[in-house]
């Protein structure tokens, strides 16, 4: 929900403009429709019918790499939100950086527990 909220408040301004912005539009999509297949993915227990995939990596890879792109997105996000560019998209845009970090931290979270999972399944 957090990462649809990002690329919404991006998506309803002159983002394009900005080639900023639209970095940040790409990850913020990009992890969005690939969490939300990941969680169509548990929530109908297909990875149960996969077992030659090992889950565990999978899962730290994505919110490894979530964490990472989302983490030089909010960056980019805050760095680039200035009251010269246009004030009538600023109050969008602080907002997607706030809600950038937000996701971030959310993702870092999902990271380390991930990590757990995956170091935990390994040293058996």
């Amino acid at each position: 929900v957090l990462g649809l909220l990002v690329w919404t408040l991006i998506a309803g301004t002159e983002y394009f403009l900005y080639p900023a912005f639209g970095w940040v539009m790409f990850v913020a999509v990009f992890y969005w429709v690939l969490t939300v297949f990941f969680l169509i993915i548990y929530m109908t227990m297909t990875y149960t019918r996969i077992p030659q995939v090992p889950w565990t990596t999978v899962g730290l890879c994505f919110n490894g790499s979530a964490f990472i792109l989302y983490l030089i997105a909010a960056i980019v996000d805050a760095s680039s939100v200035t009251k010269e560019l246009d004030s009538h998209n600023y109050n969008s845009w602080a907002a997607s950086s706030f809600f950038a970090f937000v996701v971030t931290s959310c993702y870092a979270g999902n990271t380390y527990f991930s990590f757990i999972s995956w170091r935990s399944r390994t040293s058996q």
